[in-house]
């Protein structure tokens, strides 16, 4: 039997791969695409440097939640939505924190890291229920159908970003995204002690700097474009590209947050607008994969990097450096409703349709490594 000690180090470091570290431990690329007929489609990766015990969960309306913010009574809400997300169990509230997810108005929610995170301190009364950030997922997708309403609630709803260990320490290090049907987002964010609820036009996030920090950036490419300049004369001199593809030779090229934000924005713009969901959905798996990074590509020293390296494995079988790797790429169809999910390990997606759960009245929970292979064992994880 292991030891007591032991049982606790594991708990942290799952805790610390769970939420992150000071420094880099998710890399996540979320962004949102419309095609031709102004349907949308939300889609985002999830990297980490091992694999955490994922779950696809559904949750019924009618379902009830409970969120605890330190001293703070706890928030209790009654689903109104049903939805369906990815989830990973907290192992010490033993209930499971919603990491991507889309309910049965077309709302998505996604978590992406944000080491930066600094909440505002709470002016609420210990007598009064606050809602703990970490369950912004749970809260928005079972309460809210569209990105207004969810603005409009956050006006009124105290949000408190909770620490992880004892004494105040490591607060959640996340910022959030929401996108609705109508092709509407925003993100929050904590962030120099104050909650920010931005709209977010272009429907892209990635991880820090802040926000406006990458809506900034963007000044620097305002050279984008889709057209390939592929001829130039300079005194009499003809250069030619022999080849398509100059268009992009401007974009960053590292997988950095803030290269990858510039990336996403340019894909999810310049991509052709397919006529049909079965298009658009092909069409983003495509965009994605410019996002999906394989083991080794970016290889991280686990005992001068990030403590959540401490637990991965090594690459190459080399203990010394461990690498971020894409565990898995969602796809949503928000009109639709229905859910793609492909893992590091498979070929293909599987697909989860939402409105073919209607009828089941009860929380269920799949592990998402017993079903990431087979499309059938997907379709019947919460039937049967």
């Amino acid at each position: 039997m292991p030891s007591l000690t032991f049982l606790r180090v594991y708990v942290v470091s799952v805790l610390i791969a769970v939420v992150g570290t000071t420094s880099v431990a998710l890399a996540c690329t979320s962004l949102l695409y419309g095609d031709a007929k102004v349907g949308f489609y939300a889609a985002r990766t999830m990297e980490l440097p091992m694999e955490l015990p994922y779950k696809v969960s559904y949750f019924p309306t009618g379902t009830s939640f409970g969120s605890k913010a330190d001293k703070h009574h706890v928030l209790e809400f009654t689903s109104q939505h049903a939805f369906i997300a990815v989830t990973v169990p907290d192992p010490v509230s033993h209930d499971v924190k919603v990491t991507e997810g889309v309910n049965d108005r077309g709302l998505s929610f996604s978590v992406l890291a944000f080491a930066d995170t600094k909440g505002p301190v709470s002016m609420v009364d210990n007598t009064h229920a606050v809602l703990a950030a970490i369950d912004l997922g749970a809260w928005a997708l079972s309460q809210f159908g569209t990105v207004a309403e969810v603005k409009q609630a956050l006006e009124k709803q105290p949000v408190m970003v909770t620490a992880l260990l004892p004494e105040g320490l490591m607060e959640t290090p996340f910022h959030y995204t929401v996108h609705d049907a109508t092709g509407k987002s925003i993100v929050i964010e904590f962030y120099a002690g104050e909650q920010n609820v931005i709209d977010n036009p272009l429907g892209v996030m990635t991880n820090g700097p802040e926000f406006s920090w990458h809506m900034t950036n963007l000044n620097n490419y305002t050279f984008m474009s889709n057209i390939d300049q592929s001829k130039l004369e300079l005194n009499g001199v003809k250069l030619v590209q022999p080849d398509s593809g100059i268009a992009t030779a401007g974009l960053p090229a590292s997988n950095t947050s803030v290269g990858r934000f510039v990336r996403a924005v340019y894909y999810s713009h310049f991509a052709e607008k397919a006529d049909d969901a079965e298009g658009a959905i092909t069409t983003l798996s495509r965009i994605m994969n410019n996002f999906d990074r394989p083991r080794g590509i970016s290889i991280d020293n686990r005992f001068h990097d990030q403590i959540a390296n401490i637990t991965a494995p090594g690459v190459n079988h080399n203990r010394v450096y461990t690498s971020e790797y894409t565990s898995w790429t969602s796809l949503i169809d928000l009109k639709k409703r229905h859910f793609y999910l492909r893992t590091y390990d498979s070929l293909n997606f599987i697909r989860f349709d939402l409105s073919s759960l209607a009828q089941i009245s009860e929380v269920r929970h799949a592990e998402l490594k017993d079903i990431a292979h087979d499309q059938y064992k997907a379709s019947n994880a919460f039937t049967h």
